[in-house]
């Protein structure tokens, strides 16, 4: 026997409409052709799926094991054909991102919550990338969203510029280095360095200001949390360097000071590192443009305080 979906919805239409002419209709064909389609139906299982002589017509015990087979069967075949349509027309998608920069919750959580009302079948999750390799997880389809400042020329991937951000020196406003308009590397060798829990080359102290100045802090002391590293920065347990969309809620709280890193400052980029071939979804383009938009709207909120 030959089944085909078509057999399937021709079962479960004829039940429904209680007989061939209304159930042809239905399903756009005409009636000779539905007729011809159950007979051989019939013909290839070698019963009959229907009691004809009945008004309307009703199911046989073998139709009625078809049409439940229609019932389980044709639901799952229509949810899979929309989750194809919604594909094909990016509505739909999977958008598991990964993140190389510690302090960038700060700014993705607004992100993301504006992404998921605007693209409710997209499927959101995130993946901190500071314990695996990121980059190589994105080559390989497993995350599909990387947030870094480190690009790299890998192929099948695109860095997106995100936008750009300043690494700013924490202290207490009782801390010896507030008196000083902006801070060194040399500032940092007597003082306990408190850091989220990432490898040096990740954290911009060491990569722009302590590792080529070969400068060493007294102590590093790693912490999860952005809300304890202002805790112990205010309680003068050690000094830290965070972006300054972390510092901004504390910019202007008398228990804090904050200074540039060195007499110019440092200025960073963060990028969006995507797959060549998904740059061009459009619920991709669309986070994108909202990492690129909430900093700035950040910046603004700043110059209006």
């Amino acid at each position: 026997m030959h089944l085909e979906f078509r057999h399937l919805r021709t079962i479960k239409a004829i039940a429904e409409c209680g007989g061939l002419a209304r159930a042809a209709d239905r399903l756009n064909i005409t009636q000779s052709a539905l007729s011809h389609q159950v007979k051989n139906l019939e013909g290839q299982i070698g019963v009959e799926l229907f009691v004809r002589r009945s008004k309307p017509m009703t199911l046989s015990p073998a139709g009625q094991r078809l049409l439940r087979l229609a019932e389980q069967v044709l639901p799952q075949i229509e949810a899979v054909e929309q989750d194809f349509a919604g594909l094909k027309s990016g509505r739909t998608g999977r958008l598991h991102i990964a993140i190389e920069c510690h302090a960038c919750f700060e700014w993705l959580f607004p992100v993301l919550e504006q992404f998921r009302r605007a693209w409710p079948e997209v499927d959101v999750d995130i993946r901190p990338g500071l314990q695996f390799q990121a980059l190589p997880a994105l080559q390989k389809e497993e995350v599909d969203l990387v947030v870094s400042s480190d690009p790299e020329a890998l192929p099948g991937v695109e860095f997106a510029p995100l936008f750009d951000y300043e690494p700013v020196f924490l202290a207490s406003a009782a801390h010896p280095l507030a008196a000083k308009p902006f801070v060194e590397a040399a500032d940092f060798a007597g003082e306990t360095l408190i850091t989220y829990p990432v490898d040096r080359p990740r954290l911009d102290v060491f990569s722009q200001l302590l590792t080529p100045a070969g400068v060493e802090p007294a102590a590093i002391r790693q912490v999860e949390l952005t809300a304890v590293i202002l805790l112990l920065v205010a309680s003068n347990r050690g000094v830290s360097v965070l972006p300054d969309w972390v510092v901004r809620e504390v910019r202007y709280n008398s228990d804090y000071v904050t200074r540039p890193l060195t007499a110019t400052g440092v200025t960073r980029r963060l990028f969006g590192a995507v797959r060549s071939d998904d740059a061009a979804k459009p619920y991709m383009a669309h986070v994108l443009r909202l990492m690129r938009t909430e900093p700035v709207k950040l910046q603004r909120m700043d110059a209006l305080t």
